[in-house]
């Protein structure tokens, strides 16, 4: 591997990110005290350090997969590192693994915080906080590689390495013009919301704050109560259909753009992550709703928001849900595995895998019956390759046996079944909240370092969904000998 080559792409990247820090640098100037130090000394330090590592050196005209996949994975560390100084500087977390757990929950969508009181905290550093969210929602080097697009045919495997799903479709030719066109309609979308909250009477800032956080499926909010802060109907309904259209693939929306707007509902895997909302959904009203016994309309609103909150793995909360009755909590827990759909800015398994899965389960069961048939797997009329099957059963097993590894480690550690199921759960798939001691009303904080630092690594493996990081482990990439 290139070292001139990862050191000039890592050092776009920072001076990429020390320019979106002086978006909270502007508006640290209305917060009190030097605050704005906080920012402004990660920004000079990104955009300067960028510009030295990128000098002698200058765009590659390719990448091979190792440089590709060594660069994303450096990428996401390193922001996170960035992202980490804020917090430091402004005095918002005392240690290092406190402000690193929440800079990686930030940047990973995971929206796990180690922050007890968020509503004493200065603007700025809730703006960056919901900063870092929105741009990894769909991705730091999607948009990296939109800005830079002289990176040659190997700008696939990025792409391919961070969008969260099987793999990542061409809307249009080129790759360059599809990680634009993705950002394009993920900008417009925000833009959208940011607007309609408004209208609901919200002031700019946590307006713009909740759509940082929730078209990403992030779950930040600017206040300890998260959603029920607002008290209000209208910015749940809004709120909830943003959380919606961030589950879903944003290849579909293209489409619609493109006003073809039959292939939305043709889409199986979008009817199936509608199928599966619906069904949670009606069971939760269902089982929550002695709960709420003098108020069926709002024991319908919370088991609605709660349930797309968590299967798009955005982590709002307008409620406790830790108190919810057994079976209701069970339904969630399990929800965190299935996650958005792929394409989505949604964590999770995705929907997509999960489909494929239960058609292949359904396929073995008839070659039990028929073991000389060739049956072919389908979906929405189209054949799907044995390799991208054989990559998803993959996948899974891999998800289930890092779920069970973080799962006894934090068991190890003293924590209960539940808490340490959930926990997993929730970091792996980038939920934010769990059950049991760390419910959706408490924080990650009382977590030993050595747990935060786990699940930090865990929420990366999520987000950018394990393949991409173990793929570092393998021999012949260990070694690799770096030259100039």
């Amino acid at each position: 591997m290139r070292l001139k080559v990862l050191g000039y792409l890592l050092g776009t990247l920072l001076f990429y990110l020390g320019l979106v820090m002086l978006l909270p640098l502007a508006w640290s100037i209305t917060d009190r005290g030097t605050v704005f130090l906080s920012f402004l000394i990660p920004a000079v330090l990104s955009i300067t350090g960028g510009l030295m590592l990128r000098h002698g050196s200058g765009p590659p005209e390719d990448l091979s997969i190792k440089e590709s996949f060594t660069f994303v994975v450096l990428a996401w560390s390193f922001a996170a590192l960035l992202g980490t100084l804020p917090y430091l500087l402004s005095g918002s977390l005392n240690s290092f693994v406190n402000a690193f757990f929440e800079s990686m929950s930030g940047f990973t969508t995971t929206g796990a915080t180690v922050l007890i009181d968020i509503e004493v905290l200065p603007r700025s550093i809730l703006l960056w906080r919901s900063l870092t969210q929105w741009l990894g929602g769909m991705g730091i080097i999607a948009l990296f590689i939109a800005l830079l697009p002289r990176l040659g045919v190997r700008s696939f495997y990025l792409l391919k390495a961070e969008i969260p799903g099987p793999g990542p479709d061409r809307v249009v030719p080129r790759i360059a013009e599809t990680a634009k066109m993705l950002w394009l309609i993920y900008l417009v979308i925000s833009a959208a919301e940011f607007i309609l909250l408004l209208f609901c009477g919200l002031s700019i800032f946590d307006a713009l704050n909740h759509t940082f956080t929730t078209m990403p499926t992030g779950g930040f909010s600017t206040y300890n109560d998260s959603i029920a802060a607002f008290g209000s109907a209208r910015v749940e309904i809004i709120i909830i259909f943003f959380m919606l259209l961030a589950g879903g693939n944003f290849t579909l929306y293209y489409g619609i753009w493109r006003h073809r707007w039959r292939q939305l509902f043709r889409d199986m895997e979008f009817r199936f992550y509608l199928l599966v909302i619906c069904v949670a959904a009606i069971a939760m009203v269902i089982i929550i709703y002695p709960l709420y016994e003098g108020s069926p309309g709002e024991a319908t609103r919370k088991a609605i928001f709660q349930v797309i909150a968590i299967v798009t793995t955005t982590g709002y909360a307008t409620a406790d849900f830790d108190s919810w009755p057994a079976l209701g909590k069970m339904i969630l827990f399990f929800l965190m595995f299935l996650g958005g759909s792929g394409g989505s800015t949604g964590g999770g398994m995705k929907q997509i895998r999960i489909l494929i899965l239960l058609k292949y389960g359904l396929r073995e069961i008839k070659k039990t019956l028929h073991p000389s048939a060739v049956i072919s797997l389908r979906l929405g009329g189209r054949v799907i390759p044995e390799n991208l099957v054989h990559n998803i059963v993959g996948f899974s097993l891999l998800y289930f046996l890092i779920f069970i590894i973080v799962s006894l480690s934090l068991g190890a550690m003293g924590y209960d079944i539940v808490t340490s199921f959930s926990v997993a759960a929730s970091c792996l798939g980038n939920v934010g909240p769990a059950l049991g001691a760390l419910g959706p009303s408490l924080t990650y904080e009382p977590l030993p370092g050595a747990a935060k630092y786990l699940l930090s690594a865990t929420m990366l493996l999520g987000r950018l969904e394990i393949f991409t990081i173990l793929v570092l482990l393998l021999p012949e990439v260990r070694s690799t000998r770096f030259k100039l």
